[in-house]
C-alpha cells in the first residue's frame, strides 16, 4: 500500500466538505485555520465549502469539484473532510483519481468517509481514519487525544497505542492490513467497485444512532458475504447512542458481536477509542499492524 508522504512545516491541507451540510461553518472554518496554523500548516478551502442544498452541503457537482480540486492540485498535501453525514456515495464514482496518483496525499474523516477510505484501500493508497473539522467546535478537552493523534498521524509520529483491555476481548495475536470503518457504509458497499477483499486483513468497525438489531442485520449480511471468513482479526470501535429495542433485544452489543463471530478464530478486541465520540483516536487504514489482545490490553503497532 502506497503511504503519501508524511506532512511537514508549511505543507498545504485542503478542507472540503463532500457530504452532509456542514452546520456552524464560520465557526469550523474559523477553529481550522487556527489549529493548522498551530501545527505549522497552511490550510485552503473548497470554493463550494458553505454552499447547502437540502441535505447536502451544496449539489453533488459542488461537492465533487471541490474534492476533485483538491486531488488534483500537487501542492495540497492532505484533505481533511469538514464532516460526514450522508452523501459520499452520491459522489465516488464521479471523481477521478489519476492526477492523484501522481501526487498522493492523505484523506482524513470518519463515518461517511469510509467509502473514500475504501476506494483510496482498492487503489492501493492508504488514508487516515480521524476526527473531522467539525469536531473542532467540541470542548476542547474531550478532543485533545483525538486532536494529537491526528497531528501524529499527519507527521507520521503515530506508531501505535496500548489500550485497556475489555471483558469481552477475544484474545489472540495477528498482523495484516487494516481497513474498515463505519459499520453502515461497509455494508451499504457490498458488492460495489469499492467492496473490499478482506482476506488476511484487520477489519475496524464502529457505528452510532442504531438499534441492536440494525447491527446484527448489518454484521450477518457481512457474514453472508464472506467478510469474516478470511480476516485476521477484528477491532471494534465506538458503538455509540444505541437506540432501543421494543421488544428489548436481550443480550449487550458486545455479545451480539461475539455470537456473530463465534466460529471464528481470531482476536476481536472490543472498546477501541474511534468512531463518533469525542475522543477519536487517528488510525492508519490501509497500513500492516500488530493486533495483540489480551483480557487487559489491546495493543496494535503500525508498521
Amino acid at each position: 500500500m502506497i503511504r503519501p508522504s508524511c506532512l511537514q512545516v508549511g505543507d498545504i491541507v485542503a478542507m472540503i466538505a463532500p457530504a452532509g451540510v456542514l452546520k456552524q461553518n464560520h465557526e469550523v472554518i474559523q477553529r481550522t485555520k487556527i489549529v493548522l496554523k498551530n501545527w505549522g500548516l497552511k490550510v485552503v478551502f473548497g470554493k463550494n465549502i458553505e454552499k447547502k442544498l437540502n441535505h447536502f452541503a451544496g449539489s453533488d457537482k459542488d461537492r465533487t469539484d471541490d474534492f476533485q480540486w483538491a486531488l488534483d492540485n500537487p501542492k495540497i498535501k492532505a484533505i481533511w473532510c469538514a464532516r460526514g453525514g450522508y452523501g459520499s456515495q452520491r459522489i465516488i464514482d464521479k471523481l477521478n483519481f489519476e492526477k492523484f496518483k501522481k501526487n498522493p496525499k492523505w484523506i482524513i474523516g470518519y463515518s461517511d468517509i469510509t467509502v473514500f477510505h475504501e476506494k483510496l484501500h482498492k487503489l492501493g493508497y492508504q488514508s487516515i481514519h480521524g476526527m473531522m473539522c467539525i469536531n473542532l467546535v467540541d470542548d476542547p478537552k474531550s478532543i485533545k487525544l483525538s486532536l494529537e493523534t491526528l497531528k501524529s498521524a499527519l507527521f507520521g509520529e503515530l506508531e501505535g497505542y496500548n489500550i485497556e483491555g475489555n471483558y469481552y476481548n477475544k484474545v489472540g495475536k495477528a498482523h495484516g492490513q487494516l481497513i474498515g470503518g463505519n459499520l453502515t457504509l461497509i455494508t451499504a458497499t457490498l458488492g460495489s467497485k469499492t467492496s473490499i477483499n478482506t482476506k488476511g486483513k484487520i477489519i475496524f468497525i464502529e457505528e452510532i444512532g442504531e438499534y441492536k438489531y440494525h447491527i446484527d442485520r448489518q454484521l450477518q449480511s457481512l457474514k453472508r458475504a464472506g467478510y469474516f471468513d478470511q480476516c485476521s482479526g477484528v477491532i471494534i470501535g465506538n458503538i455509540s447512542k444505541l437506540k432501543i429495542n421494543d421488544p428489548l433485544w436481550g443480550e449487550s452489543v458486545e455479545g451480539l458481536i461475539l455470537d456473530i463471530l463465534k466460529d471464528t478464530n481470531f482476536p476481536v478486541a472490543f472498546g477501541f477509542p474511534a468512531g463518533h465520540e469525542n475522543e477519536n483516536r487517528a488510525l492508519y487504514l490501509g497500513r500492516d499492524i500488530k493486533l495483540n489482545v489480551t483480557k487487559n490490553k489491546t495493543n496494535i503497532i503500525f508498521q
